[in-house]
């Protein structure tokens, strides 16, 4: 498909009821006109940037998968994304179903060669901070066992005591009722019962 052929979906979002849509609106629209390209307008209007569930972030996410269009054009990235984590995601996501991307403030445009590579650098950046906070993280458990802490969910035990009052209960009512999981009860119940050692 040629450039000049292309569907846009336009993508706004203003974070609060008071505030409106037409700057962006008209900027976004004056960008795809100049292109040549049509249009599908996507607004979540009085939606905060760090909700998970956005209506028309949603259904634009739903018409990509189903390619109704082949570039997504916002106003700026913060517009689209919750986070760097986020908005890379999503952009890796609408990459592999063939979606360019074009944020006007920034000055990005993935139907170019340029713009790809700014999504690269973008991509890598995001790489690169995983990669650190992977890294944190598991310095981070290796000092904690040096220090002998215990890591995990500690294990669950129950008096034996306390089995006498849901004998003869299903194994998974009794574990409700002991507030514990099922596997904790049978545990119990076998190192009762002499099968495991205590």
């Amino acid at each position: 498909m040629a450039p000049s052929q292309l569907r846009a979906a336009i993508y706004v979002r203003v974070s609060t009821l008071d505030q409106n849509c037409d700057n962006q609106l008209l900027e976004l629209r004056r960008y795809v006109t100049a292109r040549g390209w049509s249009a599908e307008e996507h607004i979540d209007h009085g939606i905060s940037g760090s909700k998970a569930r956005r209506p028309a972030l949603d259904t634009l996410i739903r018409d990509a998968k189903r390619r109704r269009f082949d570039v997504l054009v916002c106003w700026r990235l913060d517009r689209l994304g919750r986070n760097l984590k986020h908005l890379i995601s999503l952009l890796d996501d609408l990459q592999a179903l063939g979606v360019a991307f074009v944020s006007l403030a920034e000055g990005i445009d993935a139907t170019t060669p340029a713009g790809k590579l700014q999504m690269h650098i973008l991509g890598a950046i995001a790489e690169f901070e995983r990669e650190r906070i992977r890294e944190r993280v598991q310095a981070g458990l290796q000092r904690a066992r040096a220090q002998g802490v215990k890591l995990g969910r500690p294990r669950r035990r129950i008096d034996f005591a306390g089995l006498s009052e849901v004998a003869g209960l299903p194994t998974r009512e009794a574990a409700r009722r002991l507030g514990v999981p099922r596997s904790t009860l049978q545990r119990a119940l076998a190192q009762k019962a002499g099968f495991l050692a205590p």
